[in-house]
């Protein structure tokens, strides 16, 4: 019996000693993984990461070929912005000039398409540089030359707004009867206007017209992003009201990302000049709140520059005055959930690591209208996954038809139930 104390403790001992060695391990590995949500990407790993969605197809690479990517990727060496714009530039000058020495038009045409797709991803995600800037204008330079080979038109419409003006692309199908159905389309914090008047080309076969236009902040919008500006799309309502060709009680609003966020305000502020609105991963409430913005800010889903993109669309100066801020966007504290909307559609993907379920749910049961929503449980932002989810199946196979059905109905008729 005199041995088994010191057995005992040995092995108290050997516990201990056991423990203080896993915590020491646990307390390293939550260290390296709060260290790797608190920093970017380095500049090798947003080559690699470039190329692998580049191969794929994923969001913000797409329709830009792997080839293109490598070739401008082997121009950069650092996280410089007018080096990542001069890269990307270069290969997009090469399009350009096939497009200007091309004969035939539908050679010329592909080549300003891959031009301006480079171009574009040359400023990505904001211009927040001299060098970004003049990507972003040969981005539209390209874009508008593309666009000449429209059938219908492109119009590239000014409004008057304050002391500046909202620049949009308009487009109305052919041979359908007037007046035509609309969707105000809205883009998010890095995509443009000329990329969802690219995605909206495939509406007006439907009978369907768009008007294009950027998120505050962002592109050729007059104002940066602040708790009021949607008053931007208050006055495009406006000024498509006055276009007999557009049927005013046929208008729908769809906003992507950031953009969803301007749908969702829109459904409740523009209610009665609205037969719907399209909700894409819309910030709503916690996306604003401190705590998960700075989780957020440098979630890998997002490829990089979270932080430096919505400092440049809300003018801030740091990302401590930026979240200061940021709570006053909140829909909640605007008071506004709850109260009368129009029909609206909520996209979205419960793995979305930028904008929180939390946001679509708490859409979703405010107020007495029945709402309807596609959430993928599998998905991402935008409620993407790479392979089965991408951007244009989502549009293609859900937006698009509850669009279609929502202006295919007269103003005021009872809707048919959802099964």
């Amino acid at each position: 019996m005199a041995n088994v104390k010191p057995k005992k403790e040995a092995v108290r001992e050997s516990m201990r000693a056991f423990y203080v060695v896993f915590l020491a391990a646990l307390t390293c590995l939550i260290g390296e993984l709060a260290s790797a949500q608190t920093a970017d990407r380095s500049i090798d790993e947003i080559k690699t990461e470039t190329l692998a969605r580049s191969q794929t197809g994923a969001y913000p690479l797409l329709g830009i070929q792997p080839a293109d990517t490598s070739d401008a990727l082997g121009r950069i060496r650092s996280r410089d912005p007018d080096e990542w714009a001069a890269a990307w530039s270069a290969v997009a000058d090469g399009y350009m000039a096939k497009a200007k020495a091309a004969s035939d038009p539908a050679e010329a045409d592909a080549n300003f398409i891959k031009a301006w797709r480079l171009y574009y991803f040359g400023q990505w995600p904001a211009p927040t540089s001299a060098g970004k800037q003049a990507a972003y204008r040969r981005a539209i330079d390209a874009y508008l030359q593309h666009a000449r080979y429209f059938d219908p038109p492109l119009e590239v419409v000014r409004i008057p707004y304050r002391d500046r003006e909202i620049v949009g692309y308009l487009r109305l199908p052919a041979n359908a009867p007037r007046p035509v159905p609309l969707v105000l389309a809205i883009s998010g914090l890095d995509s443009r206007k000329e990329t969802v008047a690219e995605t909206y080309a495939a509406a007006l076969p439907q009978g369907i017209g768009f008007f294009a236009v950027d998120s505050p902040g962002t592109g050729e919008a007059p104002r940066k992003a602040d708790e009021t500006a949607d008053d931007m799309y208050s006055r495009v309502l406006d000024y498509l009201a006055t276009r007999g060709e557009i049927d005013k009680n046929r208008i729908i609003v769809h906003g992507q990302s950031f953009g969803g966020y301007w749908a969702a305000k829109l459904a409740h502020t523009e209610a009665n000049r609205l037969a719907g609105a399209v909700a894409q991963s819309p910030p709503i409430h916690r996306t604003f709140q401190p705590d998960f913005f700075r989780g957020r800010m440098y979630t890998r889903e997002y490829l990089f520059d979270l932080l430096p993109a919505s400092l440049f669309v809300y003018g801030s100066k740091s990302a401590d005055e930026l979240i200061a801020f940021l709570p006053k966007m909140s829909l909640q504290a605007q008071d506004l959930l709850g109260k009368p909307t129009a029909p609206i559609l909520i996209v979205g993907g419960t793995k979305d690591t930028q904008v929180p379920i939390d946001d679509l749910e708490l859409l979703l049961n405010s107020g007495i209208e029945p709402r309807e929503a596609w959430i993928n449980p599998a998905g991402g932002h935008m409620g993407r996954t790479p392979t089965t989810w991408p951007d244009p199946v989502i549009f293609r196979k859900i937006i698009l038809p509850w669009e279609i059905r929502r202006l295919s109905q007269k103003p005021d008729a009872p809707e048919s139930p959802t099964r």
